[in-house]
């Protein structure tokens, strides 16, 4: 039942991400480097994209920032929400190398 509960819950949060996502697109084009596109000069500015839109993605799931800053210390010392936010900027950036022809196939 609880794995249940939790997919669940990843599920929400998805949906809401998404859908907070959509809304704000504009909000978006001017928090992410580049706007909304995935193309980047080098594989650096890729992967600081991808922290950029991981963040977004928290930020835009919970608007209230006092929530967010109560949240934190749970999570931040908490080893299996640091490697499932690091799996979230590895998913970003394999998606953002992708768009970039992993850089144009080393030019």
């Amino acid at each position: 039942m609880r794995s249940i509960t939790s997919l669940i819950s990843v599920l929400l949060l998805i949906s809401l991400a998404t859908t907070s996502m959509l809304n704000a697109e504009q909000e978006v084009r001017e928090e992410i480097p580049g706007g909304l596109s995935l193309i980047t000069a080098t594989p650096e500015e890729g992967f600081q994209l991808a922290l950029a839109l991981a963040r977004k993605g928290v930020t835009e799931t919970q608007r209230d920032k006092e929530v967010l800053k109560q949240l934190r210390p749970a999570y931040a010392h908490d080893p299996d929400s640091l490697i499932a936010a690091s799996h979230v900027v590895a998913v970003h950036f394999q998606t953002i190398a992708a768009a970039n022809n992993y850089w144009r196939d080393n030019e």
